[in-house]
């Protein structure tokens, strides 16, 4: 079960969470200097009434649904998936949800596979997760299997980077990413964190989890080659000289999308949770901008789209 070392000793040594003095000039010097821009929230991502009828047929072309935030229901090649799912009001107490979630837990199909990337508040919910069935395949990272048995999750399996298992007609791997983890003041990076890239009837799917840029998307490409779609987060970034370090920016977010050489952008991690300094709907509108003046070529296509849309990934 879970490492008694820290996951960043040896999986990622160049990057860890930021020292407090940084910290503290975030959230409290820069503050009372009067040096740090808190825009209002704005506008939520908009939300539409998702096609139910659709969400219970296994068969189909792949397709992607939002539920918010980076939670997402997947189904390929004839399995269904769930990833990081959030259905709260509010995450980790204090952070309010400012649109409904795109599906509501009653509303689930019967999933092959639930995937959570790593323990913070807003990708592990434990109202959220309690609310599934406790007989659902679980997949996490390393070290994070104890907190789903301690719930009474009877099929977790633990995976480190690059780690495949067999998820029903699916195949799931832990990729990494440049990010950290915490749920309490003293467990720093004691689980590990990643992404996934799902794979079923000749297709894959990339779900990045929480990541500032690096080097590493290009290897994820290299080994996932024709990659359908990946999920990457935009959202996050403000200010950047903090939150760079563990989340990127809609440019970022545009140049991983190139390393990876995947078909289709779903952009996440924007329009939920007012987690930064900037408005809700800003990555959305910088993703759009970079978008008209980088587009890659190749038939590569952009899905913005509301709370609730079900994308179908055209191969």
């Amino acid at each position: 079960m879970a490492r008694r070392r820290r996951f960043s000793e040896d999986h990622d040594p160049a990057h860890g969470p930021h020292p407090m003095r940084n910290v503290f000039r975030w959230g409290v010097a820069d503050r009372l200097l009067g040096r740090r821009e808190i825009r209002p929230a704005g506008r939520p991502a908009p939300r539409e009434r998702p096609d139910l009828e659709r969400l219970l047929e296994p068969a189909g072309p792949p397709r992607l649904t939002w539920i918010g935030h980076a939670s997402f229901l997947g189904t390929l090649g004839g399995g269904r998936f769930l990833i990081d799912p959030v259905f709260s009001d509010r995450v980790g107490w204090v952070v309010r949800r400012h649109v409904p979630p795109g599906l509501r837990p009653h509303e689930l199909p019967p999933l092959d596979a639930l995937l959570v990337t790593h323990c913070h508040y807003d990708h592990l919910d434990a109202a959220s997760v309690l609310s599934l069935p406790r007989d659902v395949p679980v997949f996490v990272p390393l070290g994070l299997g104890r907190w789903f048995g301690r719930r009474g999750f009877t099929r977790v399996r633990e995976l480190d980077w690059w780690e495949p298992a067999p998820a029903g007609p699916l195949t799931v791997t832990l990729v990494p990413s440049r990010h950290w983890s915490r749920r309490r003041i003293a467990d720093t990076n004691r689980t590990l964190w990643g992404g996934f890239v799902v794979e079923g009837d000749g297709a894959a799917v990339y779900h990045a989890g929480d990541s500032a840029w690096w080097e590493g998307f290009r290897e994820i490409g290299a080994r996932f080659p024709g990659l359908l779609a990946a999920m990457l987060p935009i959202g996050a970034y403000d200010p950047a000289w903090f939150m760079e370090y563990n989340h990127m920016n809609p440019e970022q977010a545009g140049r991983a999308f190139q390393e990876l050489g995947a078909r289709h952008l779903v952009p996440m991690h924007w329009g939920t949770f007012k987690l930064t300094d900037e408005p809700l709907r800003e990555p959305a509108e910088r993703m759009r901008q970079w978008w008209s003046e980088h587009a890659p070529d190749g038939g590569r296509e952009l899905h913005l789209v509301p709370v609730g849309r079900t994308i179908v990934l055209e191969r």
